[in-house]
């Protein structure tokens, strides 16, 4: 048997479906930003992590042995890290800046304290090469 042909299909109407997506591109213009900028957030807050737990490694490094390591590789092959971390602007473990120590003298070694090599400006304002 069949069913009565009343004339009308069931369905959206072209105004109902423009509606309804004019209300998700609304929403997405609102949540995108916002989801963008706590990626950036997250990225710096891993940075000022990562520069943490490694500079604590080359003051335990200067601690341990009384001079400074030569690159930051040494700081893994003496196991006072696992692996160097790759800066999480660059992702990359090579763009590391390391500085000096001030002075050449009992503390001997290259590598006193290591910084972002991330060109940029972080959402402070601040450069990355300055944390």
């Amino acid at each position: 048997m069949r069913a009565p042909v009343t004339g009308r299909l069931s369905g959206f109407t072209l105004i109902e479906l423009i509606v309804v997506l004019a209300i998700i591109a609304l929403l997405l213009a609102v949540a995108v930003p916002r989801y963008f900028r706590s990626v950036e957030r997250s990225k710096e807050t891993i940075l000022k992590q990562d520069l943490s737990v490694m500079r604590d490694a080359l003051d335990k490094f200067n601690g341990d042995t009384g001079h400074y390591p030569d690159a930051l590789e040494d700081l893994v092959t003496k196991r006072y890290l696992r692996k160097i971390p790759p800066d999480p602007i660059t992702d990359r473990t090579d763009t590391w800046q390391v500085v000096a120590p001030p002075s050449n003298g009992a503390n001997s070694g290259k590598v006193y304290n290591v910084r972002s090599g991330a060109e940029g400006l972080a959402l402070d304002g601040t450069p990355y090469a300055e944390w």
